[in-house]
C-alpha cells in the first residue's frame, strides 16, 4: 500500500502537520470546454506533459463503466492468470490513475506513474482530446470500456455520493440533467464515448462494451489477450473469469476499493463496488426521465454506429 494512503489510516501519522479529517468536495472548472475536477486543471501543465513510454497500456473509460473491472482483468491477463501476483497491491496503487490530484499527503496520480517502472498500466477517464501527447507519439495501446448512459448515470450518481472529495450531487433530477448537459467531471458521455470510437480506426485501441463483457467474460478477455500478443489455455481464461466475478471482486480488498480510507470513501453511504448489472437504471429512472432520455438519445447519437443495450 502506498506511504500517503498508510499515513491517512494510521492515527500516529508521520506525515507532519497532517490531521485526519473529511476532505472537501471539489468543483469542476474547463479545459478546452470538458469540465474536469478543479485539481487536475490545477496541474494541467504536468499531466499534459506526462511522458508516455511505448510500452504502457493505458485504461481509459468514461467514469463508472467498468473501469475497475477491466483493470483487475487486465492485470490477470498480463500475469497469466496467477491472482497471487494480482494481489501484490490495492488497482489504485497497480495502474496509477495519471490525472489524478488529491490533497496532500496524497501523491499526484502522475508522480505515482513516473515513479513506476516499465511496463506500466495507467488508467485515466480522458475524453480522447485530451488524452496527453505522448501516449499518440509512443503509439502506445489503449483499451477503452463503454457503458450504456442509463447505467453510467446511476453509478456515477451513488459515486459522487460516496466519494467526498466529488462535486456536491444534489438531486437524482439534476444531477441527470448535468449528465446529460455535459457539466459533470469529464463532460458529455455522448462526446466521450463517439470520440473513442471514431479513434480506434486511427490508433491501437481496443474498444469493449460493458454489456458484452457481463454477457460473455470469456469472449471479451480473450479479446484483450488477443490485443495484448498473449493466449493462454481455457483452464486459465476460466481462472480469470472466476477471479474477475462482480462477486469474487466485490470480496476482494486489493480490488474493491476498501483500503481507501474513510476520509474519503463514506461507506456509510453506499460501496464503492455497488451492484455491476446491466438493467439497474430501470430502479431510478422515471418513466418520464426515461423519454426525456431517449430523446436526447436519438438526436446525439442518432447518426453513429455505436449501439448500445440497456438490458441482457
Amino acid at each position: 500500500m502506498p506511504e500517503p494512503w498508510k499515513s491517512m489510516m494510521n492515527p500516529k501519522s508521520e506525515v507532519q502537520g497532517f490531521e485526519p479529517k473529511f476532505i472537501q468536495r471539489t468543483t469542476v472548472e474547463e479545459v478546452e470546454g470538458v469540465p474536469l475536477l478543479k485539481e487536475t486543471v490545477e496541474n494541467w501543465g504536468p499531466i499534459w506533459d506526462f511522458q508516455a513510454r511505448p510500452d504502457d497500456l493505458l485504461i481509459c473509460t468514461y467514469p463508472k463503466a467498468g473501469t475497475t473491472w477491466i483493470q483487475e482483468i487486465v492485470d490477470m491477463v498480463l500475469h497469466g492468470g496467477d491472482a497471487q501476483k494480482c494481489a501484490r497491491a490495492p488497482t489504485y496503487e497497480r495502474m496509477p490513475f495519471i490525472e489524478l490530484c488529491p490533497p496532500k499527503p496524497f501523491t499526484f496520480g502522475f508522480e505515482e506513474a513516473e515513479a513506476m517502472p516499465s511496463p506500466r498500466t495507467l488508467k485515466s477517464h480522458f475524453p480522447v482530446q485530451l488524452v496527453p501527447p505522448s501516449f499518440w507519439k509512443q503509439n502506445c495501446k489503449i483499451i477503452y470500456v463503454a457503458r450504456n448512459i442509463k447505467d453510467s448515470a446511476v453509478s456515477y450518481f451513488y459515486f459522487h455520493l460516496m466519494n467526498r472529495g466529488m462535486p456536491e450531487v444534489g438531486t437524482w433530477d439534476q444531477f441527470l440533467k448535468n449528465l446529460l448537459s455535459g457539466k459533470l467531471a469529464y463532460g458529455s458521455w455522448f462526446d466521450h464515448v463517439r470520440g473513442w470510437w471514431e479513434a480506434k480506426d486511427r490508433h491501437p485501441i481496443l474498444y469493449l462494451f460493458y454489456e458484452d463483457m457481463k454477457e460473455n467474460p470469456a469472449r471479451e478477455i480473450r479479446k484483450v489477450a488477443e490485443f495484448l500478443g498473449l493466449e493462454f489455455p481455457e483452464p486459465v481464461l476460466n481462472q480469470i473469469v472466476q477471479h474477475t466475478t462482480f462477486e469474487s471482486m466485490k470480496a476482494n480488498p486489493m480490488a474493491n476499493y476498501s483500503t481507501v480510507p474513510s476520509i474519503v470513501f463514506d461507506n456509510t453511504v453506499g460501496s464503492f463496488m455497488r451492484k455491476g448489472i446491466v438493467g439497474d437504471w430501470k430502479e431510478h429512472f422515471t418513466v418520464a426521465q426515461n423519454e426525456w432520455l431517449d430523446d436526447i438519445y436519438a438526436r446525439e447519437m442518432g447518426d453513429s454506429s455505436l449501439t448500445f443495450h440497456t438490458q441482457l
